[in-house]
């Protein structure tokens, strides 16, 4: 698995590390139970400090994607289906660009929800029936 960053890029080193493996997850090329390449190796191929690496692998540890063992190193767990890792990738992706765009936090919490609304069902509004019928037609 290659991992790739881009040095010129406004995200974080640590993020970008993580979306790569991401896609990795996402594209079938990492499976449960493969290893994750050693930070220090990582850290070395990229010129970067190996604690970056490890910020990285710390964030997809707590999405629930890896797991982090001393003497065993970063593996992919069974908790990380190519579903969740896509999701989470579309996430950062628009958190990302709602950040460009000059949007707080809490604007693109709003705009989320705002795309999640129409998806509830109608008849789960806690307001009842707008119809006034009591039963079966």
């Amino acid at each position: 698995m290659l991992i790739r960053i881009d040095p010129a890029s406004s995200r974080p080193l640590s993020a970008q590390i993580a979306a790569s493996v991401r896609r990795a997850l996402t594209a079938g090329e990492l499976r449960t139970g493969d290893r994750l390449p050693a930070a220090r190796d990582v850290a070395r191929s990229l010129g970067i400090n190996m604690h970056t690496v490890l910020k990285g692998y710390q964030e997809l540890k707590a999405e629930g994607l890896i797991d982090l063992r001393p003497g065993r190193g970063a593996v992919v767990t069974v908790a990380a289906p190519r579903s969740r890792a896509r999701l989470l990738e579309a996430g950062h992706h628009l958190v990302a660009l709602a950040r460009a765009s000059g949007m707080s936090d809490e604007e693109t919490l709003a705009l989320v929800r705002e795309c999640l609304a129409p998806a509830v069902p109608p008849s789960s509004s806690a307001t009842g029936s707008s119809t006034g019928s009591t039963g079966p037609a």
